[in-house]
């Protein structure tokens, strides 16, 4: 059974998602960015390509949920930046969803060993029929 390619997209998409937003708490988590500056750092470190479409949407859920803090600051190369920083409120959470995804990912990749499992996991059962000859009665003298 082959699998389809728009469902394998969603998934992954889906799974970006997730570990991106919580990529972002870990770099605001060291220090304070600009959109750009996230951007170069999570995808210098990484084979992931990021654009801005990507990372202001997170910053934005993040600062909305109060996990972010904002401020605009002046820049001697061009116009003010916004930088972003963890709250205190955020660090809690990214210490909790880090656990939580260490977590799973020793789940996957646990090395599923099911030798010690029980012996009739995955084995048909065989039943033999015997061929019994039916003990002799005894005869009735009459």
């Amino acid at each position: 059974m082959e699998y389809p390619e728009d469902g394998r997209d969603r998934r992954i998409a889906q799974l970006r998602r997730g570990v991106l937003e919580l990529a972002v708490m870990g770099v605001l988590y060291h220090g304070r960015h600009y959109g750009y500056s996230l951007i170069r750092v999570l995808s210098e470190r990484g084979s992931i390509s990021l654009k801005e479409g990507t990372i202001y949407p997170i910053l934005a859920r993040l600062d909305r949920d109060g996990l972010v803090g904002s401020e605009w600051v002046e820049s001697v190369q061009g116009p003010p930046r916004k930088y972003y920083a963890l709250t205190s409120s955020g660090r809690r959470l990214f210490d909790e969803l880090s656990q939580e995804l260490d977590s799973l990912v020793a789940l996957v990749q646990r090395k599923w060993d099911t030798s010690d499992q029980s012996d009739s996991i995955g084995k048909k059962l065989v039943v033999l029929a015997c061929n019994l000859k039916p003990s002799p009665q005894p005869a009735n003298d009459v």
